[in-house]
């Protein structure tokens, strides 16, 4: 009884703590200080405490990560992003087609400036971390704790949205003060690929052909016809012969599906040592995702992400994040979208076909590629999310379609300590470089895009 009449006040506690560590970032003492690391750590909020369990230091760890980088939007807002005049555009336009489950409200909406921004990690962020951990609280039938719920989802939270925010925080705030390292231009398609060529790495082939002309087989008048100018020859289009999937990918998928891709997350060391070379140790694999089409969809976009364990390449349970791309109001009605989804799919859905259970062949020698590529190509970057083709071409069985350095997990399983240890020194740096753009009045310009 005596919990639950304190249950309100340390709720209201807890979003106090979460309100003055925002500011503490954005406009208190921790803006004009070092971000220490560990027990040297200023932030009087969530200190690391003598007797402290493993789980309670990655917890005060993730808060502390967690409120450093949403006050940082703030600072990066109207500065230039690597791939758009200013990072808030790049906000406006990646989240323009994302909603929190259950709001069917655009996040694009509330990144439309500083201001509504602002607002939005007052007001809403608790209000929604509030609504999910009573949510969750009647889902497992009044067995959750409602406290606990609610810190994870306030101040350390674990879904993939977060954690997609969280790596494209590191990036952006990464190449603004560094200037844009030359890694960050792989990101355009065409550079990747021609790079990638001529750096050994196995990249997915492109024809090396001026231009092509598409013709409809009945149309006439002059209709039904188009040209493509090749980017190997100053074109906007990059002319592929289509990739199949390998015969043992094709086992795991229904009739008819998109090319299947497994998504590999790596992060390097090495950017956070600009100064020195970068070397194999500096680069690990993190998460492996396989990305199992829907039958008749375009692209893997329309998949079941399953994750896979990167010390064993066993595949393990399947899930969606469709969930947090479903806008509109009618979204909000009981029922019509799932506010949550588990790793429940063992089989895939368009066939019931067995999944789970199998083993990834020559997981290691993936990883091993990816290490490899990342090193050779942008070492220069923190996070690259790669997209690796398993293909049915005795030529290139395995290759790289494009990378991603605004990456997501993909809902797929990482070692979280590892993870967390790399952002926080990470952040540290970004930090000191930080006070140092600010003692100098540094002005920031955008650079421009290659190719």
């Amino acid at each position: 009884m005596g919990q639950t009449l304190a249950l309100p006040f340390r709720l209201v506690k807890t979003t106090i703590d979460f309100h003055r560590g925002f500011l503490y970032y954005l406009w208190g003492q921790g803006r004009k200080m070092p971000y220490l690391l560990g027990s040297e750590s200023t932030f009087p909020y969530f200190q690391a405490k003598e007797g402290d369990s493993a789980e309670t230091l990655s917890f005060k760890q993730h808060a502390r990560i967690r409120l450093y980088t949403l006050a940082s939007e703030f600072y990066m807002y109207a500065k230039p992003h690597y791939r758009k005049d200013t990072y808030g555009e790049d906000l406006v336009d990646n989240l323009r087609n994302v909603a929190i489950p259950g709001t069917g409200l655009p996040l694009s909406w509330f990144a439309s400036s500083r201001i509504v921004a602002f607002g939005f990690c007052m007001t809403a962020i608790p209000a929604v971390s509030l609504v999910a951990s009573l949510h969750q609280w009647v889902r497992t039938g009044f067995k959750s704790s409602i406290l606990a719920e609610y810190k994870t989802r306030l101040l350390a939270p674990d879904d993939w949205f977060s954690y997609w925010r969280l790596n494209s925080n590191v990036a952006a705030m990464h190449a603004l003060l560094n200037e844009v390292p030359p890694g960050y231009e792989m990101e355009n398609k065409w550079h990747f690929l021609k790079e990638g060529k001529a750096r050994g790495v196995p990249i997915s082939p492109f024809l090396d052909t001026p231009a092509i002309v598409v013709k409809h087989k009945n149309e006439e008048g002059g209709m039904g016809i188009y040209f493509y100018k090749n980017a190997t020859d100053g074109g906007d289009w990059i002319i592929q012969e289509r990739i199949l999937n390998s015969e043992w990918v094709s086992s795991l998928l229904p009739p008819n599906p998109p090319l299947s891709t497994f998504r590999v997350i790596t992060q390097s060391r090495a950017s956070l040592h600009l100064d020195r070379p970068a070397t194999f140790e500096d680069i690990t694999a993190l998460s492996c995702v396989f990305r199992a089409g829907r039958k008749g969809a375009a692209t893997d976009h329309d998949s079941i992400l399953f994750d896979v364990d990167v010390k064993t390449g066993m595949i393990n349970g399947g899930t969606t994040n469709a969930h947090w791309y479903r806008l509109g109001l009618h979204e909000t009605l009981p029922g019509r979208c799932p506010w949550r989804s588990t790793h429940g799919h063992t089989h895939h859905p368009d066939g019931q076909i067995p999944v789970s259970g199998n083993t990834v062949p020559d997981i290691r020698g993936m990883l091993d590629l990816v290490e490899t590529s990342h090193l050779k190509m942008l070492p220069d970057v923190p996070f690259v999310g790669w997209d690796v083709v398993l293909s049915a071409d005795p030529n290139v069985p395995v290759c790289l379609l494009e990378v991603n350095l605004s990456c997501n997990f993909f809902r797929g399983s990482f070692d979280h300590q590892v993870y967390l240890d790399f952002v926080d020194e990470a952040l540290s740096s970004l930090q000191a470089q930080r006070l140092t753009a600010d003692a100098n009045s540094k002005t920031f310009t955008a650079k421009l895009k290659s190719d």
